[in-house]
């Protein structure tokens, strides 16, 4: 976004689901965001900074029903949890909602009735699992079976164990009822979608020409446009959410009311604060969503299309983070590669600020960040404690003992232009969303200060020239000074600390940029100075590391059990005959190219044979969905030709365009070109499947040459 701008800006992040602890992977959203924040009002800029708990959906309901409470007071109980949890960390929200605040469910009501008034909502005669048994249509969560893409046992609303697609309600195969683990049916029933497929020409040019934010959002949502839209069902056979108007059978489903509740929580600050909530809706306000990838569709296609449907603003940015793996291994909590905020970080004393500083500095916000206590501990000694730490301590220190106040001194221009160039440079990559930027400068001026001090020897000018000294000691503290205020929006509490140190009486998180420049003023009283940032050492962190090595040696000895406690089904059991498992199994069984745990062997070939395939590198350059097909994307890859080579590739189950695209992948070079989709595919993207839901691309461990040969 524009760093120049003076409208508004309305900073919103993607709503913690009230059905579970937070967990690291939650903050990869709610830090940098939190940072953001704090940075546009160090501009100067007017910011709301709103979020709430998405409160709707089938796996609350169903989580409520096995705890046998209700959804409100489950809802209760972690909504309190995150409240509480943001604050700790020092991520604080103009207000803090529920989507099952009144506020919500007024706003979601005024909207889905104003999309019906424009004709963008329309009713349909669909098919809805059924449980005879149970006597209830089965929405989302209530309901298993076999995905229709790629055979995996999937939910109701998306295949999580297999290719992660949206799934629309009936599209399941062989449903099977959650509650009684009975069979369902399929029957018909009114449902009502959003006309979606109506605003593919907006959104090319709204996506192509208006939204800001990450490419990777962009892009990603580009790709959906252009491979076509289909309207979604937006009601579900519920009781607990938004009442669909004029039917008390029927709730909006959550990817409606859960986004209208940045507009609803907006509403609530307003309330609050005497303000306006139209000057971002209505009006020409900034709005800057920040979201974890995994739902970018819903922010760029689903939500702007119906904020345009419904006559309101349509957001100006949208902020979309990398994934986040746990010591390199994929995030999954069933495999215990999970890291929670309370019980494995803040129970053990660690300092909030010293996660905020390694989710904003370990990569670029867009990329894959990968949490290790190993690279945590690095990071903080070698740079927060050894660079940052050791300039603010030392100066104020000696400042103090010596002082015991600033003492008389000018500010050196070579100072003031170092501290104005990292401020540009930090207003620069917050405007960028890099926040690993923004960091990167101004720790380059915590070592500016450094050799500053160490080259001007202050320990002997105190013996031989006490004015010169002075002089030496004020240009130190004016860039502690600075480098409080540059470093506030990424370690909020512990600049509070420096600041006060400072003899400064000031709220810092209200100080804007341009204070960094104003000199300090002489015989300011010196607080004694506290080690801001202490090391992690060996035992602490080797402790962490037991407790994470625990969890997944308990996760997998699970696992195991509940295999050996796996028996061919039978009538006592109380499942009828053992052909009738469990219907989704046995489609999952029937995409396997593995039987009794042997893989299948093919026949031996000699080398001749081997020595005809063209095996390359390549380098992905673009990739792009097909639009005629769900599981096809068209690659075009860099083999060390005058031109790129175009491959159609089987991997849009398995790999957003964003994962592939800059990767070294192996290449299938002569294989003889064939049409698939319409599309031209000269070669084969190779891969390894395991005969279920893992499939991966090939990919060399070493940077190497595009066009390289494999022998």
């Amino acid at each position: 976004m524009s760093n120049s701008s003076s409208k508004p800006v309305l900073v919103t992040c993607g709503l913690p689901y009230a059905n579970g602890k937070a967990h690291i992977g939650h903050l990869r959203t709610y830090v940098p965001a939190d940072i953001f924040a704090r940075s546009l009002r160090k501009e100067g800029r007017e910011v709301a900074f709103v979020c709430g708990s998405d409160t709707h959906g089938t796996p609350i309901v169903v989580n409520a029903e096995e705890l046998g409470i209700t959804p409100k007071e489950l809802v209760e109980v972690y909504h309190k949890h995150f409240d509480e949890t943001f604050k700790q960390l020092g991520v604080y929200f103009d207000a803090f909602g529920t989507t099952d605040d009144p506020e919500n469910h007024h706003r979601t009501m005024q909207i889905v009735n104003r999309l019906i008034e424009k004709g963008y909502v329309y009713p349909k005669i669909i098919e809805i699992a059924y449980c005879p048994k149970c006597n209830r249509f089965l929405p989302d969560r209530y309901v298993e079976g076999a995905c229709p893409h790629c055979g995996e046992t999937a939910r109701g609303d998306e295949c999580d164990q297999g290719c992660g697609k949206h799934l629309e309600p009936g599209e399941l195969l062989n449903p099977v009822c959650t509650i009684c683990g009975g069979p369902a049916e399929y029957r018909q029933q009114e449902h009502f979608f959003f006309k979606l497929s109506e605003f593919s020409d907006y959104l090319m040019d709204y996506l192509s020409n208006d939204l800001g934010g990450t490419t990777n959002a962009i892009n990603y949502a580009l790709g959906w446009v252009k491979q076509g839209l289909t309207d979604w069902c937006i009601t579900r056979n519920l009781e607990w959410g938004v009442k669909f108007p004029g039917h008390e059978d029927l709730v909006v489903y959550v990817w409606v009311d859960a986004p209208i509740g940045y507009m609803a929580f907006t509403e609530e600050w307003a309330a609050k604060t005497g303000d306006s909530w139209e000057k971002f809706w209505k009006e020409d306000g900034e709005i800057v969503h920040f979201i974890g990838g995994d739902i970018t569709y819903h922010h760029c296609i689903f939500w702007p299309a119906m904020l345009k449907g419904a006559d309101y603003s349509v957001p100006t940015a949208v902020v979309a983070s990398g994934m986040v793996k746990i010591e390199e291994k994929k995030f999954s909590k069933t495999r215990g590669y999970v890291v929670w905020v309370g019980e494995d970080y803040l129970d053990h004393g660690f300092h909030p600020d010293l996660l905020r500083y390694y989710l904003a500095s370990y990569t670029s916000h867009t990329k894959e960040l990968n949490f290790s206590w190993r690279v945590l501990q690095e990071k903080i000694n070698t740079e927060l404690v050894a660079v940052f730490g050791n300039f603010l301590y030392r100066t104020m220190l000696f400042a103090f003992k010596n002082y015991g106040e600033v003492p008389e001194g000018k500010l050196e221009p070579e100072i003031s232009a170092e501290i104005e160039k990292v401020i540009n440079e930090v207003k620069a990559a917050m405007a960028e969303y890099e926040f690993k930027k923004a960091v990167d400068s101004a720790m380059a001026l915590a070592s500016f200060g450094n050799i500053y001090f160490q080259s001007h020897e202050p320990w002997r000018l105190i013996k031989e020239d006490r004015a010169a000294c002075g002089q030496v000691l004020y240009n130190c503290l004016h860039l502690a000074k600075a480098l409080s205020i540059i470093f506030e929006p990424v370690l909020s509490q512990t600049m509070e600390t420096a600041w006060k140190g400072l003899g400064q009486e000031s709220d810092i998180h209200a100080v804007q940029y341009e204070e960094a420049l104003v000199p300090l003023k002489a015989g300011t009283k010196l607080a004694k100075p506290e080690l801001l940032f202490t090391k992690l050492e060996d035992d602490r962190i080797g402790e962490m590391e037991e407790i994470a090595n625990q969890r997944v040696k308990a996760a997998d000895a699970k696992k195991i059990a509940a295999k050996g406690s796996e028996k061919e089904p039978s009538k006592s059991d109380g499942m009828g005959p053992a052909e009738e498992a469990k219907p989704a199994e046995k489609a999952k069984d029937a995409a396997k190219t593995e039987e009794n745990g042997q893989i299948e062997t093919l026949p031996m070939i000699n080398y001749e044979d081997f020595a005809k395939l063209d095996i390359r590198v390549g380098k992905v350059l673009l990739v792009e969905p097909i639009k005629k097909s769900k599981k096809l994307l068209r690659v075009e890859v860099d083999i060390g030709e005058e031109k790129p080579r175009q491959l159609v590739a089987g991997m849009a189950s398995y790999y957003t365009p964003e994962e592939l695209i800059g990767k070294n992948v192996v290449i299938l070079a002569n294989l003889k070109p064939v049409k698939l989709c319409g599309v031209e595919s000269n070669g084969m993207m190779l891969a390894a499947d395991d005969g279920g839901a893992i499939v991966a691309a090939l990919m060399p461990d070493k940077d190497i040459k595009p066009g390289s040969r494999i022998r």
